[in-house]
């Protein structure tokens, strides 16, 4: 199967269909929305699931078999990030704080997003690296810590040189310890925030309980999934369709960037997965983490940590579009480049990148 004919047999399915319904109300400007305690409570079920799956499977693999492509992911996040900033800055001519939140969103991961591809290799019949998840859970406060230390440092650095603009020293001193302070609590924002919390969690209890203790529950955390991820696609679909008029906000450049950006970072995550042994489904699922922006928990770090920054910004560009495009497109994309190198036999990382992008 070709990418164009799994491009469309993914637009057939549930979750896509469900998302574009979702648009499609809005649009309408149909009255339907989520109720407010079922749209809290799918987030904490989807992100237990993949928990649960997580620490079960780290348990049959082991902590040793996650270490090196954690610490690549992480490597990838934070070299992604810088990349992004530098994109967004010189070439898109965007101010220091919209830059660094824009690169924080597309370093960081979605989880939703996630999700969603889970959904995708079951219906293609492939599983993947359960411990994955564990990364997941690592590189959400990643690309927000690192972009939020820069941007503090520029920040201090305005400050030093702004230095006769301050009345004394002492306060300078307060300037720049308000600025150090707001990184510690955006970090324990980020670590101890409702998503990470529930995924460790769910992490370590899957690790402890094993596949035999999770029989019980897996009908609700296992068989219910697609299900629970179809729902919440109705209101993801109902808030992109909102967005839609704010991406003509965005501009041409952060359109095309919310769109190149991570289907580089994609195809990258996926080669370079493979070249580190992971499965076909792995090798997807990897490259979806360094593909995905986060639109949930992007806003509430954010938006405390770099108030200067324009919301409309990274939460149209992450949802009204990447999220869209990765779903529907990318995903097929990046299945059938995994599919291709893990076909070769061999793996050969400078030929594949070359076939790929020459």
């Amino acid at each position: 199967m070709d990418i164009l004919q799994l491009i469309q047999s993914n637009l057939l399915t549930p979750i896509v269909l469900f998302f574009l319904f979702g648009i499609i109300a809005a649009r309408i400007k149909s009255d339907l929305k989520m109720p407010e305690a079922i749209s809290e409570f799918l987030p904490i079920y989807l992100l237990a699931a993949i928990g649960l799956h997580g620490g079960i499977e780290m348990r049959k693999t082991g902590f040793e078999e996650m270490l090196v492509p954690m610490l690549v992911a992480i490597g990838l996040s934070l070299l992604f990030t810088l990349n992004h900033y530098q994109i967004l800055r010189r070439l898109g001519k965007f101010n220091i704080f919209d830059s660094y939140a824009l690169a924080s969103t597309y370093g960081a991961v979605g989880a939703v997003t996630f999700s969603v591809g889970l959904s995708f290799l079951k219906n293609q019949g492939v599983s993947s690296e359960g411990y994955l998840a564990a990364i997941l859970a690592v590189l959400e406060p990643v690309a927000f810590i690192l972009a939020i230390f820069l941007t503090n440092m520029a920040v201090s650095k305005q400050i030093r040189t702004k230095k006769q603009s301050f009345a004394d020293d002492e306060e300078l001193e307060i300037g720049m310890k308000q600025s150090s302070t707001k990184l510690s609590q955006v970090l324990k924002e980020s670590i101890t925030g409702k998503a990470i919390v529930i995924l460790l969690g769910s992490i370590v209890i899957g690790y402890i309980i094993g596949k035999e203790g999770f029989e019980p529950i897996s009908i609700v955390f296992d068989e219910l999934f697609t299900g629970a991820i179809v729902i919440f696609m109705i209101e993801m679909g109902i808030i992109a369709g909102q967005r839609l008029e704010d991406i003509k906000k965005v501009g041409i450049f952060l359109t095309a960037f919310s769109i190149i950006i991570p289907t580089f970072n994609g195809i990258i995550g996926v080669l370079v997965s493979t070249a580190l042994g992971l499965s076909l489904g792995g090798a997807v699922m990897f490259g979806l983490l360094l593909a995905s922006a986060s639109f949930i928990a992007a806003p509430a770090v954010l938006r405390y940590a770099i108030p200067q920054a324009n919301p409309s910004l990274y939460i149209t560009s992450a949802l009204g579009i990447t999220f869209p495009y990765n779903i529907i497109v990318l995903l097929p994309i990046m299945f059938t480049i995994s599919t291709w190198v893990h076909g070769e036999g061999t793996i050969d990382l400078f030929n594949y990148v070359s076939k790929v992008f020459i």
